[in-house]
């Protein structure tokens, strides 16, 4: 059977930030495909403003490229572990993959995560090296490395032929040779080994249609749109066919819409055949790993596997004393109702219902997946409250296990000492210890998730700023009993409502590290700052200085406070405890006790330690 010679559809594959969308994009400018007119900014594969702020790509995205006559549907992946499931299900779309790993921080744990699902289905890579002209680059070393990761991971003999490009994305340069002089202002040895290596997609468009779903986009106009790839015959507008569900069932409809991928834009087609990449519209309830067939020959690929969540959290409706001052959607209708249509495009996503109207379990790949949701709520205009995130636990064979991770991390010599006793307070195995020459010391650890939450902000303190820690899913193992991590410090929480004053500040910031400014707006319960102690202190930082006419002998001092400390999204939500909240709303975050009442909550309190005193 033959190749189609006209397209070829690969995937771009990387840890993150080594520079996948920055090499897209070049391949857009210097292909065939922008007229004149067009202006591209940096990045501009990664559409959505949050993706651009973090440098992160969250959702796959595929355009086309057309260079000498030929079609290049060019898949960009996510780099983030968070975000792995996408990455399995792109494989099956694509004939080869461009492995880009940085020519000096050589292969990262995603490299290993990302080559590893390529491999498996069998797909041809080409490796490009990049980021040649960064000081310290080491391109050859980094080549022998990636060969080292390509037969560690079972990589068969075609495979490990692979074609080497060295190219410099952020200025547009590459070659083939690693030598820097050699470098030339074009992307042609990237396009050219591309047409060359990569197998055109097998053209058995004759055959009875089996088009899979990977990816899913709503559109209100259109509702829901499958992303996939033609594996056979053809589609055309106006076909009735059936899909054939998850569940074995099946469902017949009409082919309303079909959309093809050209440079940045989507345009309507009127048909497809076998090894295009299409958005179909017209499935009302369409999902991801299904296969749209004819009626009269109903066979269905296999099911795309799609990783399953390993942490969830309880997302609920803003109680606070503040609730609607800042959101304009705060209503348990309207939350649920955006929920659920999250999960329209997110397939890593479950939101459950609770005992509560107000409250739903919500689960997802990990604590980015999951603050990046609370992210595009928040700036949608919602108001809710979200509970500290629980690992997921799973019965296996009998036994309950908990998620575990592979986490590398790469720091300064002078730090590993630390690291290893802080990871081992984590229940993280050691598993490898690597020294470089250049004073940096690899460390790779098997360690519970549950342990990793929290974990960033104490090592970036800990390494000042200069460790890098990369973590991915491995496996379940048996849960480890009688161990809960979490914050050992108690919280300063306000007693009263008001504005917070310097003077009753200045009162209490030695009882701790403080976490809001004169001027804020606090509530009784709402969480003010972290104590110096293992337990909770309640304090007022509302109260004013008495006015009296007595002249002060310090009267020349400006009254002054120490830098009150600002936590991030992720930050709060790893500082959060097991009875505390998280209130999020488009303007603030405001950490918070679930029981607001001071009274009620020191009860509650002394009543839970009772009942643990006596199990």
């Amino acid at each position: 059977m033959k190749n189609r010679d006209d397209i070829r559809n690969v995937a771009i594959i990387a840890h993150v930030d080594h520079g996948k969308t920055t090499l897209v994009n070049e391949l857009l400018k210097q292909s065939d495909t922008l007229d004149e007119h067009t202006q591209i900014g940096d990045r501009a594969m990664d559409s959505n403003d949050i993706e651009k702020e973090r440098g992160i790509t969250i959702l796959s995205k595929n355009t086309a490229v057309k260079y000498q006559g030929k079609q290049i549907n060019i898949l960009d992946t996510p780099g983030h572990a968070d975000f792995g499931g996408e990455v399995e299900r792109i494989m099956k779309m694509v004939d080869g993959v461009l492995l880009i790993v940085d020519a000096f921080e050589g292969t990262m744990p995603q490299t290993r995560f990302v080559l590893k699902k390529a491999l498996e289905q069998h797909l041809t890579p080409i490796v490009i090296i990049n980021k040649v002209d960064r000081p310290g680059g080491r391109p050859e070393e980094v080549v022998d490395e990636v060969l080292d990761l390509f037969i560690e991971l079972g990589a068969d003999e075609d495979q490990l032929d692979f074609p080497v490009i060295y190219a410099s994305a952020m200025n547009g340069t590459s070659s083939d040779d690693p030598d820097l002089s050699t470098q030339k202002h074009t992307m042609d040895p990237v396009f050219n080994t591309i047409i060359d290596a990569i197998p055109g997609p097998v053209d058995n468009s004759d055959e009875p249609l089996q088009f899979q779903v990977s990816m899913l986009d709503y559109n209100d106009f259109v509702g829901r749109v499958g992303i996939g790839r033609v594996f056979r015959g053809t589609i055309k507008v106006g076909d009735a066919v059936t899909v054939m569900k998850l569940d074995g069932s099946q469902q017949n409809f009409r082919v309303t819409k079909l959309f093809g991928f050209f440079g940045l834009q989507r345009q309507e087609i009127q048909e497809a055949k076998a090894g295009d990449l299409i958005a179909v519209s017209g499935m009302e309830d369409i999902f991801v790993g299904e296969t749209v067939c004819p009626a009269n020959s109903p066979e269905a690929l296999p099911v795309l596997r799609i990783d399953p969540p390993t942490l969830q959290m309880t997302f609920m409706t803003n109680n606070s004393p503040f609730t609607g001052r800042e959101g304009d959607h705060v209503t348990a209708r309207k939350l649920e109702d955006r929920l659920k249509m999250q999960l329209h495009t997110d397939v890593s996503l479950r939101v459950e219902d609770t005992e509560s109207p107000d409250a739903w379990i919500v689960s997802g790949r990990g604590e980015l997946h999951l603050s990046i949701l609370i992210e595009t709520l928040r700036r949608e205009g919602f108001e809710l409250a979200v509970s500290r995130p629980k690992v997921i636990y799973r019965e296996i064979d009998g036994t309950l296990s908990e998620p575990y991770e592979n986490v590398i991390i790469d720091t300064p010599d002078e730090y590993s000492g630390s690291i290893i006793e802080s990871m081992a307070e984590r229940k993280g195995e050691m598993v490898n210890m690597e020294t470089g020459q250049n004073g940096q010391t690899r460390l790779t650890f098997s360690t519970p998730t549950r342990g990793l939450i929290g974990y960033d902000s104490q090592f970036l303190s800990m390494t000042r700023g200069y460790g890098i820690m990369n973590h991915t899913f491995a496996e379940y193992k048996p849960v480890i009993r009688n161990w809960e991590p979490g914050r050992r410090n108690g919280a300063l929480v306000s007693i009263n409502q008001g504005k917070a004053t310097t003077y009753s500040i200045m009162s209490v910031e030695g009882r701790g590290t403080i976490f809001v400014d004169p001027g804020t707006e606090v509530y009784e319960g709402m969480i003010v700052g972290q104590s110096s102690r293992e337990r909770d202190i309640s304090v007022n930082v509302t109260k004013g200085k008495n006015m009296t006419n007595v002249r002060s002998s310090n009267k020349d001092q400006t009254a002054s406070i120490k830098k009150p400390t600002h936590l991030t999204l992720e930050e709060s939500l790893e500082f959060l405890n097991e009875d505390e909240l998280l209130e999020i709303t488009p303007t603030t975050i405001r950490l918070r006790k679930r029981i607001l009442d001071t009274n009620l909550r020191e009860k509650a309190a002394k009543k839970a330690k009772k009942a643990k005193e006596q199990e």
